[in-house]
Parts: C-alpha cells; sequence; structure tokens
C-alpha cells in the first residue's frame, strides 16, 4: 500500500510539474502486475497450498510414532482401621510405533499426492497464461483508445480547417450558408467523439492500474512502421496436435482420470488385508497400591505385527467400487471434452488471427486510398466541382479508416498471444517478442 502511495504521489507531483509521464514497457506493466493482481496472487497460494496437500498423501506409508504420558493419585479411607490404606499412585508412559507394511489403500493415496502436484502445476500455469493475456489487452486498450483520440483530435483540426475555409468563401459570396452549417455540424459532432475519446482513454487507463498496481501507467506506442509477422506454422492441425500434450486444461483432465482411477484402486483395497508392524516401550511407577505399601517399577515392551483382513462391510466397499468406476469413467469423458474444447478454441483463434492479418492489410490499402480520396475531393472543392460536405465525408472516411486500422493491428498482435493461450503453448518469453515491436 505505501508502494501504491508513493506511486501515486509520484505522478500527482510529475503532473503538477508538467513532466512528461514515463513510458512503460509490455514486460514491465507483466512483471508489475504477477507481483499485484490479486487473483494471480491467490492463485499462486493455492498452489503452495496444494503442494503442502499433495505432501500428506506420502503420510500413509510412513511410520507414526506416539508419546503418551500419565499420573494418578488415589486415597482410600474407612472407618476399619484394615482397610484404610491412605494414598498413593503411580506415573506412566508409553512410547508406541507403527510401520506401514502392507497397505494398497495408502499406496494408491501417496500416487494420488504426486498427481495433485502436477495438477497444481498446470492450474498455476493456466493462471499465468491468463494474467499474460490479460495485462497485455489493457496494454493494448490504453493504446488503442490514445490511438483513437488523437485520430479525432486530427480530425477536428481538420474540420475546424474546413469550417474556417467555408466561412470566407460564404463572407466573399463564393458559397451558400449551406456549407458554413454543414462544417460547423460536423465541427460539433467531432467534438462530442473527443469528449467519448477522452473518457474512454481515461477508462481503459484506471483499468491498467488496476492491473499493475501502477498510476498514470503509459505504454510504449508500436514501432513505425508496423510489421506483423505471419503466424508460424500456418498449419492450424500442427497448432491443434500441440495443444494435446502442452495445454493446461487437458492435463488437468488427464490427470483428473489418473486420481480417479487411482481412486478406484482405493476403493478396491477395501477387500484386502493390512499388515503393520507394531511396537512399544512403557514404564509404570507405582507408589503402592490397593493391597501394598512397597513402591514398585514395571517395565514393557512389545514388538508385534498386526494383521486385518476384512470379511463384510455391509456392502460398502462393492458401493464404493461401483461409485469410483463411475467417477472414472466421466473423468475419461471430460478429458475427451476437454480436448474437443481446446480444439475447437485453437481453431478460432488460428482463423482469426488469419482473418485479422487479412483485414490489417485491406486496411492499409484502404488507408492509401482514402487519403487518395480525400487529396482529389479536397483539389475539386477549390476548382468548384466538389462541395464542402463532400470533403468533410472524406475526411472522416479516412480517420475512421485510421482508427479501424491501429485497433486492428492490436488485435492481431493480441490475437497471436490468445492463439498461444488457446493451445496451450502461451509462456512469459512471449511477451518479449511483443516487447521488441514497441518504441523505446
Amino acid at each position: 500500500m505505501n508502494h501504491y502511495r508513493l506511486l501515486s504521489f509520484s505522478a500527482t507531483l510529475a503532473a503538477l510539474l508538467g513532466l512528461p509521464a514515463q513510458a512503460q514497457s509490455l514486460v514491465e506493466m507483466y512483471e508489475s502486475a504477477s507481483s499485484f493482481d490479486a487473483s494471480y496472487q491467490s492463485a499462486k497460494l493455492l498452489f503452495e497450498a496444494n503442494l503442502a496437500k499433495a505432501e500428506q498423501a506420502k503420510a500413509g506409508l510412513l511410520p507414526s510414532a506416539n508419546l503418551g504420558m500419565g499420573m494418578n493419585r488415589t486415597r482410600i479411607s474407612s472407618d476399619t482401621s484394615a482397610f484404610d490404606r491412605g494414598s498413593y499412585g503411580n506415573q506412566n508412559a508409553t512410547l508406541s510405533a507403527s510401520q506401514p507394511l502392507y497397505r494398497p489403500a495408502n499406496v494408491a493415496t501417496a500416487e494420488q499426492g504426486k498427481k495433485q502436484v502436477e495438477l497444481a502445476k498446470a492450474q498455476l500455469q493456466a493462471a499465468e497464461q491468463d494474467l499474460i493475456v490479460r495485462v497485455s489487452q489493457a496494454y493494448f486498450d490504453v493504446l488503442a483508445s490514445g490511438d483513437n483520440l488523437n485520430f479525432v483530435k486530427a480530425q477536428q483540426t481538420a474540420v475546424a480547417e474546413q469550417l474556417a475555409s467555408a466561412k470566407r468563401n460564404f463572407e466573399v459570396g463564393t458559397s451558400t450558408i449551406t456549407d458554413t452549417r454543414e462544417a460547423q455540424a460536423k465541427f460539433d459532432l467531432v467534438l462530442a467523439q473527443e469528449i467519448a475519446a477522452e473518457n474512454d482513454l481515461r477508462i481503459k487507463k484506471i483499468a491498467l492500474d488496476q492491473l499493475t498496481g501502477k498510476t498514470n501507467a503509459s505504454p510504449n506506442p508500436l514501432k513505425v512502421p508496423v510489421l506483423i509477422a505471419a503466424v508460424a506454422p500456418d498449419d492450424v492441425q500442427a497448432w491443434v496436435n500441440q495443444s494435446e500434450t502442452e495445454h493446461p486444461s487437458i492435463r488437468q483432465a488427464s490427470l483428473g482420470l489418473d486420481v480417479a482411477q487411482l481412486e478406484t484402486q482405493k476403493a478396491q483395497a477395501g477387500h484386502k488385508p493390512t499388515l503393520d508392524l507394531t511396537g512399544s516401550y512403557s514404564i509404570a511407577q507405582n507408589n503402592g497400591s490397593s493391597s501394598t505399601t512397597q513402591d514398585y517399577r514395571t517395565n514393557v515392551a512389545s514388538l508385534g505385527l498386526a494383521f486385518n483382513l476384512p470379511l463384510f462391510a455391509g456392502y460398502a466397499t462393492q458401493n464404493r467400487i461401483r461409485e469410483t468406476m463411475a467417477l472414472e469413467d466421466k473423468a475419461r469423458t471430460d478429458l475427451e471434452g476437454a480436448k474437443r474444447a481446446v480444439a475447437q478454441a485453437t481453431r478460432t483463434a488460428f482463423f482469426g488471427v488469419q482473418s485479422g492479418l487479412g483485414q490489417v492489410k485491406a486496411l492499409e490499402a484502404a488507408e492509401t486510398s482514402s487519403q487518395s480520396a480525400l487529396d482529389a475531393t479536397k483539389l475539386g472543392y477549390q476548382v468548384g466541382v466538389r462541395i464542402n460536405i463532400d470533403v468533410l465525408n472524406s475526411q472522416s472516411a479516412l480517420f475512421d479508416t485510421k482508427a479501424k486500422l491501429a485497433k486492428a493491428r492490436y488485435d492481431v498482435l493480441l490475437g497471436g498471444l490468445k492463439l498461444r493461450q488457446a493451445n496451450g503453448t502461451l509462456r512469459v518469453e512471449d511477451i518479449q517478442g511483443l516487447n521488441n515491436s514497441l518504441a523505446k
């Protein structure tokens, strides 16, 4: 909390002094979020708890020891002197130990503990991948919103120039009042768009600050010219095949099946005998008894085997086996469902990135065409073959295309991360690749 207040104070001081905010890279934002985000911290703590829980499963195979101690005092009084014993007591201590020799259920439980460790790792990996995508999403949302605001301001400047031109032409009598009113209406509309864009940027920055623990975060923009690599490998089936061994949800479902199979083994062990090695050593110090006043001490040592064979448990074991076998079939079905869902999500993400790349190319061409159309329309307006509304519409088309192009580029970059998340191969190192595409 003190660190967060210090960041807030620094940002406020920088704003008061008119200092520019220092831009942060995507890697810096992720590192901040990994130590600040509550949901990711919760996942890490759950991972540590699951590791400790998994270790508990080994206890059934290890020896156990207990130390017991006791002391009592007894007083006997009677109106007959022959029975008036007075007080006496004893102190005792017993050390006992046991080592399982044959317990099939405990062996299966220990194996389940090992599976739980792998399951906890898969859960933490899924949380890490989710954090990478959330940070990148918030990062590019701020950039896209900032670009949109800049385009709106540029459009406002262009419309203001067109409005001033329309007013001058009207004053000298070369145009009608309609041109002026159309330009004024467009200027007022762009002003409203600017207010909305400023608010959207403010909200996007708040979301990024909330995620990373920073105040007034300022992401680095993309390098110019913007270069976006194609999907590699360019084969959707290769991505799907990779997901079957890499995706955390498939690994969790597979481990869930292993745990269910071990649970069936535990249930079947209900029919099997158990054998333990037991031993104890006890010391008793007696200060007399009801029959004697003499103090004496007793030491007892024992070593043996404890054997138990279940004979009948009211059909509980048989029904438990049926239950675990049904749950095992359910886990097998869940694994198949997870594979299908991941394959579908991977295909969707892959074709989404390919479609995004196509849109970027199309919008780049549209941007060039819109700029050429605007230049031609302005020239036509100057020579009198075009009217003011034509120029305004061309300006709107150009800046709308610029905003869509910027958004499409961010969507493709983010889509690459989501594709890797979809097939389970997303790693922290993948952020560095995106970081290299940002301006320093």
